[in-house]
């Protein structure tokens, strides 16, 4: 990895690496469509490329065809792009950039043609130690075509492979050796892997249609695409597809108390329909509402959301409180990653073009405005504004995620601490900086009762790791 990027949207949202997907199917239909629409239900993962490898596992030993660009995933893939996809096998992948720019050339999958033969990988997450084991391979002659740390996993997992006996031993060699975040989906000729960090950060889950097995970062997808649900990839398991069926190495295992989910997984970063490591993501934000009106309570006419990702926490919040539940906000939906931003300096109509503010819905009312985070809080300024400006009486704000102190490390671009609101200011100053009535932010310890008591990581809040931050800071900044 180079230089890890960093960006809010002008939307004031964080964003999340990627999401990964890959098919075998047994009765050797082609896959390319069933990925494309696993991609898809994945595309609020990474907006800014994505891609398709396919194998036939009957044809040619080692031959792959590939697509991958920039853009949305209806963008990338056309009609004609799919029909030169043939193969029973396959793995896609949608990317946002939190590690190596946003280049044509660090769209995933990647493709290796080495010693063994072929390897097509997806990785979604982000390793901590990946510029000291790029150093490494390079000075023994590897020559990288990307500045992302995935083609570090991949050039890794390839040298191991010619000393193990099988491309799942291969795998397992090389997660003793990266650290970090990662949920990996591995092609090989004949087989699909899946492979899960031992702190379980990043999801992984099992599916099943028909005669075809898949992987998936979100059950969403596997719902998109007509698959069952199986399971979860365990923290630290690998499991390998193969026309016998699955076989699972959970050597790289740790404790149960060990795992560190990603916490932002149920707070903004899965969609609400998919359900992580068996907790329902909607819940956990049903929850997140609630718990912020018993710890936070105040009088008011109307709950809302910001869309999409604060309106189910306001919905728990609404039915909580007994406050009625309502709409403020009307969200453009065709503005998207394709949107010509304005400069920096007129920022502000970018935010009116994406959201505008129903006036009848809020005139006269005393509002509580619940979203997912705040982060640097300019976003927030400018949507309390435009709820007073369109007549609102009292703007209350309420954040499902509790303040931002700590950068992340792990694949979410939580920014440096300079560019933190809470990190130097005390609630009290950020609600006056924002220009709400009141402000309060989800408490810490609730955050385990979301996940309904699995292992979490609250590093970006706490400032405590599961693993201990790089010396190297791996993050970056985006150009703004």
């Amino acid at each position: 990895m180079e230089n890890s990027t960093i960006q809010i949207d002008d939307f004031g949202k964080l964003h999340e690496e990627c999401g990964v997907f890959g098919i075998y199917d047994f009765d050797r239909n082609d896959v390319a469509s069933t990925i494309y629409y696993g991609l898809f239900a994945l595309q609020h993962r990474g907006q800014e490329s994505c891609g398709i490898a396919v194998s036939d596992t009957e044809g040619p030993k080692g031959k792959v065809s590939s697509v991958k660009g920039m853009g949305l995933v209806n963008e990338v893939f056309t009609p004609e792009e799919l029909e030169k996809l043939h193969g029973d096998i396959g793995v896609g992948h949608v990317r946002y950039s939190t590690a190596g720019s946003s280049t044509r050339e660090n769209a995933q999958p990647l493709v290796l043609n080495y010693i063994k033969g072929t390897l097509a990988l997806a990785h979604n997450g982000n390793l901590i130690n990946a510029p000291e084991l790029r150093r490494e391979l390079e000075q023994n002659g590897a020559i990288f075509q990307t500045t992302i740390d995935s083609e570090v996993i991949a050039y890794h997992i390839a040298r191991e492979r010619v000393k193990a006996p099988t491309v799942e031993g291969a795998v397992a060699a090389a997660m003793r050796k990266i650290k970090g975040a990662y949920s990996l989906i591995v092609m090989s000729p004949r087989k699909l892997i899946g492979a899960r960090d031992p702190f379980g950060f990043k999801p992984l889950c099992i599916g099943k249609r028909d005669n075809a097995y898949i992987l998936a970062s979100e059950t969403c997808a596997l719902d998109t695409v007509g698959a069952e649900y199986v399971r979860d990839v365990l923290p630290g398991e690998i499991v390998t597809i193969t026309q016998k069926g699955i076989v699972s190495d959970t050597s790289m295992c740790l404790p149960k108390e060990q795992e560190a989910r990603c916490i932002f997984e149920y707070i903004y970063f899965a969609r609400p329909d998919s359900v992580f490591d068996q907790v329902s993501v909607y819940h956990s934000r049903i929850q997140a509402g609630k718990f912020l009106a018993i710890d936070s309570p105040v009088d008011a006419d109307l709950v809302v959301g910001v869309p999409e990702s604060g309106n189910v926490a306001a919905l728990g919040y609404a039915m909580q409180s007994g406050i009625p539940y309502g709409t403020a906000f009307v969200k453009n939906s065709y503005v998207g990653r394709t949107f010509i931003k304005p400069r920096q300096s007129s920022r502000e109509s970018s935010v009116k073009v994406k959201l505008n503010v129903l006036k009848e819905a809020v005139i006269g009312k005393r509002i509580i405005m619940i979203d997912d985070s705040i982060v640097r809080g300019t976003t927030s300024a400018r949507i309390v504004r435009m709820l007073k400006e369109a007549g609102a009486k009292e703007v209350h704000v309420r954040s499902s995620a509790p303040p931002f102190l700590h950068p992340c490390y792990f694949g979410t671009d939580i920014p440096s601490e300079d560019q933190l609101i809470a990190h130097e200011k005390t609630v009290d100053e950020i609600c006056k900086i924002i220009g709400a009535d009141t402000l309060a932010y989800l408490k810490i310890d609730r955050l385990q009762e979301m996940s309904e008591g699995l292992p979490i990581c609250k590093g970006c809040f706490t400032g405590t790791y599961p693993l201990d931050p790089p010396v190297e800071d791996i993050r970056g900044e985006h150009d703004q």
